[in-house]
């Protein structure tokens, strides 16, 4: 007699958590509760998580922790981390004995749900510090690193208390503690000021100087861990997070020359400042033009990419000596992305600093809730024609779209102005936050902000 074993698996991503029962051959998810309604009818009360390793009791109704169990899923991290390629060591959580008796007077989990506030917490100003109040938002609403940094993952070889990592470590598990009284970021600060000697001090500052000293603090001091990884990637590399990679080609004669160019964010001019500006797109506001030539009005933030990467004729001024004639000829020049990261942060240079004048830009940018950066890419076959601009319908890529999940925004003068932030705590639930105060925001206010 032949017996035909059937495998039942319901078809969901990871996302749903599936396990697989130890008792027989069934795949199930925990969200919908496939795996539990096996359970149930079957009596097979012990299931795998499939994505990380941990073993639920249907009897307790919790994972529990066994060391056998324990090391064979840490031999087995350890084959597959080698076969792809990473050959750093790997450890799991051995919870200490005071860990122990944590868990067991606290056996109770936090469901989230789409109206739950955690991870929703107030910054205190500790003099002209919003600058850094709003950044810190963002940053721990960044669902990669917010990840990341609630799984534990970091372990410091640092022996000292100036690393960042561990402080944004730290500042993770005081937002998603629960506690709703505004957090003191007086470690954060001084690690700031130790740092980046630029920003010590009480007087105002510029918030994207702290973003730009924050990651590039961070990818120091990530670097010197070889413990800390986001996925299989480690985050010692934060520049796979927020790192990207500019093409400068440069044409001249019949020959191109390329220059790659990393940076962390992409900065854009905008309309009424000293470089000219025009849009490129039906709708822009062309207007209002000022007596030096200068757009002012409204524009979007496609116009500004638009204008980012379109090709610029150097003029006689700028001459390059051709490797093929060994002549001096005139050139043009176009920026790309050859490369985006998980995280695109744009900065709009809205403050201009030059010997005749200082002053901040007020022009209003529009920006969408989702953006394609396909148009914009190295690789597309984007071109002007007749200055509108052609795309093909093939180059869309899922990859390069990014979805709005925070906005930085100044209100105020050049020389007197404060920062906030709108943050997006859920899909669709979006939150202004202000200092010590967080309100609710709709995503009227959240478009119509000045960016």
């Amino acid at each position: 007699n032949t017996t035909t074993t059937k495998t039942m698996l319901s078809q969901l991503s990871h996302l749903n958590r599936l396990h697989s029962c130890l008792y027989c051959v069934f795949f199930g998810c925990f969200s919908k509760k496939h795996i539990h309604e096996h359970a149930k009818n079957k009596r097979h009360n012990l299931a795998i998580d499939l994505l990380y390793g941990g073993i639920y009791c249907f009897a307790c109704q919790d994972y529990i922790y066994d060391k056998d169990l324990e090391q064979i899923a840490k031999e087995e991290q350890r084959k597959a981390w080698k076969l792809q390629g990473v050959g750093e060591k790997f450890s799991t959580w051995e919870p200490t004995k005071r860990e122990l008796e944590l868990l067991r007077h606290n056996p109770k989990r936090r469901k989230i749900t789409t109206n739950c506030t955690i991870g929703l917490r107030g910054l205190i100003n500790l003099g002209n510090t919003c600058f850094m109040n709003c950044i810190v938002q963002a940053l721990t609403h960044t669902p990669l690193l917010r990840d990341f940094f609630l799984s534990d993952r970091h372990k410091c070889e640092m022996q000292s208390n100036s690393c960042l990592v561990c402080e944004m470590s730290q500042l993770f598990q005081e937002f998603y503690s629960g506690h709703r009284s505004p957090h003191i970021p007086f470690r954060l600060l001084h690690l700031v000021w130790t740092h980046a000697r630029h920003l010590a001090g009480y007087e105002q500052q510029d918030a994207h100087e702290f973003l730009i000293a924050a990651l590039d603090v961070l990818h120091r001091h990530c670097k010197g861990n070889t413990h800390t990884y986001i996925h299989v990637y480690p985050l010692r590399n934060i520049w796979y997070v927020f790192g990207n990679t500019q093409s400068f080609p440069v044409f001249i004669c019949s020959g191109v020359s390329t220059t790659i160019d990393p940076f962390w964010d992409i900065s854009l001019d905008l309309p009424g400042s000293s470089t000219p500006f025009w849009p490129l797109s039906p709708g822009g506001d062309s207007g209002l033009v000022n007596g030096e030539g200068h757009l002012t009005g409204s524009t979007t933030l496609t116009d500004c990419l638009r204008r980012f990467t379109r090709p610029e004729h150097l003029g006689s001024s700028a001459k390059i000596k051709c490797g093929g004639c060994h002549s001096y000829q005139e050139s043009t020049k176009q920026l790309t992305m050859k490369k985006l990261p998980i995280v695109a942060c744009f900065h709009l240079k809205r403050f201009e600093h030059s010997a005749k004048l200082r002053r901040k830009i007020t022009t209003y940018v529009s920006f969408p809730l989702e953006l394609d950066m396909t148009p914009f890419m190295a690789s597309s076959k984007e071109s002007r024609v007749n200055g509108q601009y052609q795309q093909s319908v093939d180059l869309l890529n899922k990859d390069n779209k990014y979805s709005l999940f925070a906005v930085v925004n100044h209100q105020g003068t050049l020389e007197s102005g404060h920062y906030t932030s709108f943050i997006r705590q859920h899909k669709d639930q979006w939150f202004k936050c202000d200092d010590a105060i967080i309100t609710k925001a709709s995503i009227k206010d959240v478009l119509d902000s000045e960016g």
